[in-house]
C-alpha cells in the first residue's frame, strides 16, 4: 500500500469547487453501469477533475457516488449546464432510479490526499447543522484535525462544506485499510479525547453515513 500523504494547508483556491454526483440504481445494474461510466465521465470539459468514484457497500445499496473537482465558476457553469441539458449525462440513464448533484468547497486548512491506493474502505459522512453552525465546525475541525490524522489513528482524505441545498452542511471522507481498523480507529480517538472536535455536538442536527468501495477506475483506490 502507498505511503498516505497529507498536506493541511492554511489558505486554498478560492475558486475550486467540489461536486459529488449521487446515482442510486436499479438492483444488479451496477456491474453493468460502471464501465459506461467510466467513458461518460471521460467526456466532461478540461477543468475538470475525476477525484473518486465509489460503490455502497453499507448502507443504502445500488448507489454510485463520484466526486469530480472543478477549476473554477466558469468551468463548473458550463459543464453543470452540460450535464442538466444532456439526455443522458453519464451514459447510464436506462438504470439510474434517482440522481442528484451537490456543490461543496473544501475546508480552508485541509488538502485532499494524493490520488492513490488508501482504501479499500471509504466512509463518507455528512452532517446538517443548526443555522450557525458551520463556523464553530471549522473552528472546531482546526483544532482537532491534525491530532486525528497522526499515525496513531488515520488520515481524513478531506472535509467539505456544502454551498447548495441543505445548508449548513458538510461532507467528511475517510479512507480505511479493513472494517476493523475503522473500529479501532473511531473507538481509540474518542477514548484518548481527540476526536470528535471541540463543541461539535451542539451543531448537529442529522447525520448519515455510508462506506464505499472504489470502482475500478476510481483515482482513490
Amino acid at each position: 500500500m502507498q505511503a498516505l500523504q497529507r498536506h493541511p494547508i492554511e489558505q486554498q483556491t478560492a475558486s475550486h469547487l467540489y461536486e459529488l454526483i449521487r446515482l442510486t440504481l436499479r438492483v444488479r445494474t451496477v456491474p453493468q453501469a460502471l464501465p459506461r461510466l467510466e467513458v461518460a465521465l471521460k467526456e466532461s470539459i478540461p477543468g475538470v477533475e475525476l477525484i473518486g468514484c465509489w460503490v455502497s457497500e453499507i448502507g443504502p445499496q445500488n448507489m454510485i457516488t463520484v466526486l469530480r473537482r472543478l477549476e473554477d465558476a466558469e468551468v463548473h457553469r458550463v459543464e453543470r449546464e452540460r450535464t442538466v441539458m444532456a439526455s443522458d449525462p453519464f451514459g447510464i440513464g436506462e438504470f439510474v432510479l434517482e440522481q442528484s448533484i451537490d456543490d461543496y468547497r473544501l475546508f480552508p486548512f485541509l488538502k485532499p490526499l494524493m490520488p492513490g491506493q488508501h482504501g479499500p474502505f471509504y466512509e463518507l459522512r455528512e452532517y446538517d447543522l443548526v443555522t450557525s453552525g458551520l463556523p464553530p465546525t471549522l473552528a472546531g475541525w482546526r483544532k482537532a484535525v491534525g491530532p486525528r490524522t497522526e499515525s496513531d489513528y488515520s488520515p481524513v482524505f478531506a472535509a467539505f462544506y456544502a454551498v447548495n441545498g441543505r445548508v449548513p452542511r458538510y461532507l467528511h471522507i475517510w479512507p480505511y485499510s479493513t472494517l476493523e481498523q475503522r473500529l479501532s480507529v473511531r473507538t481509540r480517538a474518542v477514548q484518548d479525547g481527540v476526536w470528535p472536535p471541540e463543541n461539535s455536538a451542539p451543531q448537529l442536527q442529522k447525520m448519515e453515513s455510508v462506506v464505499y468501495l472504489p470502482a475500478f477506475f476510481s483515482p482513490l483506490s
